[in-house]
């Protein structure tokens, strides 16, 4: 693998950056870095913004209505947003829905759907969990009964994220009981502002609402909303489960972190007069997670490399998952180290303006500690992952 930089990627790389110091909304970058979480018209505005520059579904071809760029431009791309403290683009319609649309769905579902997706002027949420259907997906019972020109929808779809900020929700169903699992399961999608539809607010353990619970009782949808064959939704939910798996590296938001961890830690005293980056113990930590950030950049450009032009990373994309998630955690963990007693102040969306100085970071620091215990649950627990490399990729 070729690591020398092209020119023509490093002037990309300038022109992107350029686009963040100085086109990117400045209230939305400040609310971030202030771990505030941003309301509706906030996401909308944000995803909008890289819309208008034709930057919010990276990863599309021209064709559908992407830049049309390789895998270095949508590299660089996320570094510099993530360097730029921009918030993550909402992946259920740019990374997940859309390729699904445009790889399977009908010339009329795509011209519905996707240039909402790719201006950033419509939400999405995944409806996959169900409260008896977690890691084990393909125990799904929410229902979607065939009635006519219709599709009659029952169940409940739990641990939503983005259920609050979206207006369409893709739906995993089961439209008929096999004997495997996996079969009889039907890819639907479905707005959420309908009668029947109940989104309840789950607040998570950092104190924020991003995840809801959507209840469907005798929902009504045309039989157009149904993406490629009846039956067939396990097969394109695995496509789409490759671009989950592997959109949680983010690389250059982890470099930040670590380097604002650094910054942190030398210049506040603890533990009397000694510094916390010379504590041999921390520093150790700081260095080996350093490391760690190299490594999966590494092991996540052979993975993309290996993609070919519009499709899907492979299995191997379990790799990335469990990479990435254990180190996020680790990353966050040493915040609240460095946060030392001013993690015990109050966290959420709210940031208290006394809290001046470096003392400020410890409210987001802690609350993002928090948050990340999840990421080793969703998108397919890591114990899972572990499991699908196993079977998948080695062949055991």
């Amino acid at each position: 693998m070729n690591l020398d930089v092209d020119p023509k990627l490093q002037e990309f790389r300038e022109e992107v950056r350029s686009f963040f110091a100085k086109d990117y909304p400045k209230d939305i970058l400040a609310k971030v870095a202030a771990g505030a979480s941003l309301t509706t018209p906030e996401v909308r505005k944000a995803e909008m913004a890289l819309g208008a520059k034709g930057w919010l579904a990276s990863a599309w071809p021209k064709e559908h209505g992407g830049p049309g760029w390789g895998i270095e431009e949508q590299y660089i791309f996320d570094e510099e947003l993530e360097r730029a403290g921009a918030p993550t683009v909402t992946p259920m319609g740019v990374v997940y829905v859309g390729p699904v649309v445009y790889t399977f769905g009908t010339e009329e579902q795509q011209a519905q759907w996707l240039p909402g997706i790719a201006d950033g002027s419509v939400g999405w949420a995944q409806g996959y969990s169900e409260p008896e259907a977690g890691s084990d997906l393909a125990s799904l019972q929410f229902s979607a009964v065939r009635d006519g020109d219709e599709y009659v929808l029952n169940g409940t779809k739990i641990w939503t994220s983005a259920a609050n900020h979206a207006d369409w929700i893709f739906l995993l169903t089961r439209t008929s009981q096999e004997a495997k699992k996996q079969m009889g399961i039907t890819f639907i999608c479905a707005e959420l502002d309908q009668p029947g539809v109940t989104v309840k607010p789950i607040i998570s353990i950092d104190g924020k609402y991003h995840l809801s619970q959507c209840d469907f009782e005798d929902v009504r949808v045309p039989v157009t909303n149904r993406i490629g064959e009846e039956g067939k939704g396990w097969t394109y939910s695995q496509y789409l489960l490759g671009n989950e798996r592997t959109s949680y590296a983010r690389i250059g938001g982890k470099r930040s972190q670590l380097a604002n961890i650094r910054a942190i830690a030398s210049e506040i005293p603890t533990g009397g007069n000694q510094r916390l980056i010379e504590d041999i113990t921390f520093a150790s930590r700081l260095s080996a997670a350093e490391i760690k950030v190299d490594a999966l950049e590494i092991t996540t450009l052979r993975v993309l490399c290996s993609v070919k032009d519009g499709g899907s990373p492979g299995n191997e994309a379990s790799i990335l998952k469990i990479m990435a998630t254990e180190l996020a955690q680790e990353i966050t963990g040493l915040f609240v180290v460095a946060a030392a007693e001013h993690g015990m102040r109050k966290f959420g969306d709210s940031v208290s303006p006394e809290w001046t100085g470096q003392s400020a970071f410890a409210a987001p620091g802690v609350a993002s500690y928090l948050g990340a215990r999840a990421q080793s649950i969703y998108g397919g627990t890591n114990e899972i992952q572990r499991n699908i490399i196993a079977k998948r990729v080695l062949g055991l």
